[in-house]
């Protein structure tokens, strides 16, 4: 069966009704057990909030409020309706932001992404997402693990290794960020090895370039879109169809004016805003950050979510690099580690077909400050970044802090 179940396929209305019939309940929840919703909904009926129309009213957390929020009242700022003591995991993402696991199996919801790319049980999946600090490694496994999947915990780096582990145990799937699969493939190439035996991938946490899906075409490899974020799990995924990402079952989506909570018209482009059903973490009115528009429609494939185009950039100015948050705040604390800089910007492009940081910065030239510098922005960030100098007054005076000149196209 190519659905991984029938809530895939049910009548669109029937869904809007069964969701919107059980959103007061899930915001009564978070009124009772989680104390920073406690103060946000205070005035508010959950049962009243029965309608898109009463959710819309709702105020939007947005993922930056966050950083400040879990200062205020760690470790996740009152969101969780879960207490730590009962929770699986807790995460670190940068900025930092905390991000809680509950007990659950495949709590993040990402089973319905690898089921769509064809992951079926049985099959050794290489898994190349993080399992230090952030929840991609563990987020990714224990959907596959749910599907009746063995997983190997490659996590990120040792390119050479990856590849002698893929030669040596033939897994079919893949896990990671595109960028990455192009690098094992590329680096399979020059040592002459075989990695013909991955078949299938799931690609999220940074765009999948026209180059890097011909790669894998070519290569003869099925590679899916997924995108997810820390904080919710999965978000919505590519089909077999490839026309956008298909929602995700438990959740309500919303696009927004960036800045704003309120809804933009169908197709017009905004900021992705999801209330969820996670008992644990009740995230309502979540705002991602990410710009997307919904796609008119029902997928060819035969489900019937909701669609959105995919990742379209940021409604604020943090950025995500290869597959890690980087927030203005991190720039700022790049900065204050090196008082002799005066103006400065981290721009990101992708001009060499991956993504790339340069700190573009108002000082004097000096190869001790450049390489300072890239440590701080290594440290800060736990990302590369290169080092441009500017003379005083060249950067322009528009209050970017983090310019994303990727092209998409």
């Amino acid at each position: 069966m190519n659905h991984l179940d029938n809530l895939e396929i049910r009548d669109p209305e029937l869904r809007e009704k069964e969701l919107l019939a059980a959103l007061p309940g899930q915001i009564a929840h978070a009124k009772r057990n989680a104390p920073a919703f406690a103060e946000l909904f205070k005035e508010i009926d959950p049962a009243a909030v029965n309608s898109r129309t009463a959710l819309a009213r709702l105020p939007v957390i947005r993922k930056h409020e966050l950083i400040e929020r879990q200062k205020s009242l760690p470790p996740f700022g009152g969101l969780n309706a879960t207490p730590v003591d009962k929770l699986g995991r807790v995460y670190s993402s940068p900025g930092p932001i905390y991000d809680p696991e509950g007990a659950g199996e495949d709590w993040w919801r990402f089973a319905r992404a690898l089921h769509a790319a064809g992951f079926r049980a049985g099959e050794l999946v290489h898994n190349t997402f993080s399992y230090h600090f952030t929840p991609a490694g563990f987020m990714v496994e224990g959907a596959a693990r749910k599907l009746g999947c063995t997983v190997f915990p490659a996590g990120v780096g040792q390119t050479e290794m990856q590849v002698q582990a893929i030669a040596d145990l033939r897994p079919t799937g893949y896990i990671g960020t595109p960028s990455f699969l192009k690098i094992i493939i590329e680096k399979a190439d020059e040592l002459k090895t075989d990695v013909s035996s991955l078949k299938r991938a799931v690609v999220s946490g940074e765009a999948f370039f026209p180059n890097q899906k011909a790669l894998c075409a070519e290569r003869g490899i099925n590679a899916l879109q997924a995108y997810g974020t820390a904080d919710l799990g999965l978000v919505a995924y590519e089909s077999e169809a490839r026309e956008g990402l298909v929602l995700e079952e438990s959740l309500i989506l919303e696009i927004v004016r960036p800045g704003t909570g309120d809804p933009v018209a169908p197709g017009e482009v905004g900021e992705v805003v999801v209330t969820s059903f996670n008992s644990d973490y009740p995230l309502i009115r979540f705002g991602t950050g990410d710009l997307s528009a919904v796609l008119p429609g029902i997928s060819p494939c035969g489900r019937t979510n909701v669609r959105i185009k995919g990742w379209m950039g940021r409604a604020d100015q943090t950025a995500k690099v290869k597959g890690m948050f980087v927030h203005p705040s991190q720039v700022a604390e790049v900065l204050r580690r090196h008082p002799e800089i005066g103006r400065a910007r981290l721009v990101v492009d992708n001009e060499t077909g991956q993504d790339r940081m340069t700190l573009r910065c108002e000082a004097a030239a000096s190869d001790a400050l450049a390489k300072a510098l890239a440590d701080s922005i290594r440290e800060v960030t736990k990302l590369r970044g290169d080092v441009a100098f500017a003379a005083a007054g060249e950067l322009p005076n528009d209050g970017k802090v983090i310019d994303d000149a990727r092209k998409y196209d």
